[in-house]
């Protein structure tokens, strides 16, 4: 089956910001598009898998709670980007928390622009 996710936006207020965050928290580079007024960074994927963008728009509103939760990848061992949140600018909402030894670990936090964001990684 292929993935039931095609694409995720996490809304932001400042770009600069949120861009600085993740870069700093996942240890990866973006790639920046304005599409008809929407400012867009664009998450790293590999052809054909599921893809994501940071999302500035008058529409978009970050939200902390009552919304859907989107599990970013946490690597090997999502104990080393959760390590960085807080130096980047957020909050460690829920610490690495074994969820089952076969599904593996989860985390939650709070990224520079108010949105709940999880980590999941198998150790």
């Amino acid at each position: 089956m292929a993935s039931l996710i095609n694409w995720f936006e996490i809304p932001v207020t400042d770009m600069n910001r949120a861009v600085r965050f993740y870069e700093s928290v996942l240890g990866i580079k973006f790639t920046l598009q304005d599409m008809g007024g929407m400012k867009l960074a664009m998450f790293p994927y590999p052809e054909n898998g599921t893809g994501g963008a940071l999302c500035q728009h008058p529409e978009y509103k970050p939200a902390a709670s009552g919304g859907v939760v989107i599990y970013l990848n946490g690597g090997d061992d999502l104990a080393a980007p959760l390590g960085r949140v807080v130096g980047a600018g957020g909050q460690v909402v829920m610490p690495k928390t074994l969820i089952t030894p076969e599904i593996g670990y989860m985390g939650f936090f709070k990224d520079s622009e108010g949105n709940v964001i999880a980590l999941h990684s198998a150790k």
